[in-house]
């Protein structure tokens, strides 16, 4: 058998082989085999970084904001020229399907080069003096250091939407991915490298949340923690960050309800919803996680959403393309979602369609649909993070709005209707960060993705998520 490949860190413009003892296996979640090994990474190589990135940040920012956009530019070139090979490395170490893979791939670049746009755009202020021959201006200055700290569901992309915003405003980065998604970090780099982007610019650190991402977050150098991930590792990054008041923005949990009205279009929402439910096999913060629909029509959207699920194909996703969803990342998330099942089942919820763990090698759970369930019940409480549907039934607009609130996330939301009225008043009455009417869970790269409540501090994307990464500084001239 093979040996699997041994990655190596990027500090400093340079790929570093390990040498510290321990490592961490990267499992394909369909087959369960190893695929390569990573450094088990700890504080010492965090505090590296950090300092490669200081020393690197003062020349950085002192680039024009256009100059230090070329790089992006060359950046994105160089992702499209392997895309297909990047891809590849996403659904053996993933699990996700190939097309959606491409999707994540290409959407990177683009954001890369949508960022660089921004190099003449983002801008400070004249404010209006109260003295005779003053004026105040606003400028918009870099923080310093930036940490990402990364997830595994959607890893290549998180990269960008962490880096981004942060190189074309004048900071510099330390990134640390996903212990479980880490091989398609290695080719970013590789990217980064070939485009000469100065030493210290954009660094690579692996190893665990505990050893690597508390030290970027413990760190007194570091200016801002950009995370995504679960509440819990939130809290634990904000607790660490406060000693130093470090900033931080967190991307957390999800739990989406979608409201589907009488006067719905309900092949629309059936399909946007299963939509939203399914992608990267309900990995996603964003995911429709719990449907409320409206008594006139709760029995033919039943079926009609049973017929929708039963044809979700799902499998190893390197062999085939006919699947819309693949396994779940590994053997402990597919055990916490069978036992919100099964805890859902116990509370008098019924299964109608899946709930049960396939046998042989691979990570898999198939698709699941929930009945009889009530607002009461965990699993409309608690983040599923997999392939499972529980529908509430309601009889008035009021009564699922304040449903739909009763969480304590506060991320996504939708509601199917062709009423106007109907989807203003929702809009209002939603207490979520996005809401998305009569289509799927996606946001655009051009808005801003930010949750309420303990789905998450700051956001990103467009010109707010831009300036997250940016300070202020106001200046009192007296001429």
């Amino acid at each position: 058998m093979t040996e699997p490949v041994k990655q190596p860190m990027y500090i400093n413009g340079e790929f570093e082989a390990w040498a510290g003892g321990s490592w961490i296996d990267v499992v394909n979640p369909a087959t369960e085999e190893i695929l390569s090994r990573i450094p088990d990474g700890g504080e010492q190589e965090a505090a590296r970084a950090i300092d490669a990135a200081e020393r690197a940040q003062p020349a950085w920012e002192a680039l024009p904001a256009i100059e230090r956009a070329v790089w992006l530019r060359k950046i994105a070139a160089g992702i499209r020229e392997r895309e297909q090979e990047i891809a590849a490395l996403i659904v053996a170490e993933g699990g996700k399907t190939r097309q959606l893979a491409a999707v994540e791939v290409s959407f990177t670049a683009d954001y890369l080069d949508y960022m660089a746009e921004w190099a003449r755009r983002y801008e400070g202020e004249i404010i209006q003096s109260d003295r005779p021959g003053e004026n105040i201006l606003v400028f918009k200055r870099a923080l310093g250091v930036v940490a990402g700290i990364l997830p595994w569901n959607f890893p290549f992309f998180l990269i960008a939407r962490k880096m981004a915003p942060a190189l074309v405003t004048g900071n510099t980065v330390v990134i640390k991915p996903s212990e479980f998604t880490p091989n398609n970090a290695i080719a970013f780099a590789q990217i980064v490298h070939e485009t000469g982007l100065p030493r210290g610019v954009f660094n690579l650190v692996f190893g665990r949340g505990e050893t690597v991402g508390q030290a970027l977050s413990a760190s007194p150098k570091v200016a801002m923690v950009s995370m995504t991930g679960s509440v819990a590792a939130g809290e634990k990054i904000m607790a660490t960050a406060a000693k130093n008041i470090t900033k931080v923005s967190l991307e957390l949990g999800g739990k989406a309800p979608a409201i589907v009205m009488a006067d719905a279009d309900p092949g629309l929402a059936v399909k946007a919803i299963v939509d939203s439910r399914v992608i990267n096999t309900g990995q996603v913060c964003n995911c429709a996680e719990r449907v409320y629909v409206q008594r006139g029509i709760y029995e033919d959207f039943v079926a009609r959403l049973t017929r929708a699920m039963r044809e979700v194909k799902y499998g190893d996703p390197s062999q085939r393309d006919d699947i819309a969803m693949g396994p779940l990342i590994n053997a402990a998330a597919r055990t916490r979602v069978a036992q919100k099942v099964a805890r859902a089942v116990e509370q008098g919820a019924r299964v109608v369609l899946g709930g049960e763990t396939p046998q042989g090698p691979g990570y898999f759970y198939p698709p699941t649909l929930l009945v009889d369930v009530q607002q009461s019940m965990a699993i409309i409480h608690e983040e599923t993070f997999g392939p499972v549907l529980p529908v509430v039934v309601f009889d008035t607009l009021d009564e699922a709005l304040a449903m739909a609130n009763d969480s304590e996330y506060g991320l996504t939301s939708s509601i199917y209707t062709r009423d106007l009225n109907v989807a203003m008043k929702a809009i209002k009455g939603l207490k979520f960060g996005e809401t998305y009417i009569n289509r799927e869970n996606f946001e655009a790269m051009q808005g801003f993705h930010a949750g309420w409540r303990k789905s998450g501090i700051g956001g990103a994307d467009g010109k707010h998520g831009l300036n997250e990464f940016l300070q202020t500084q106001v200046v009192y001239l007296q001429s």
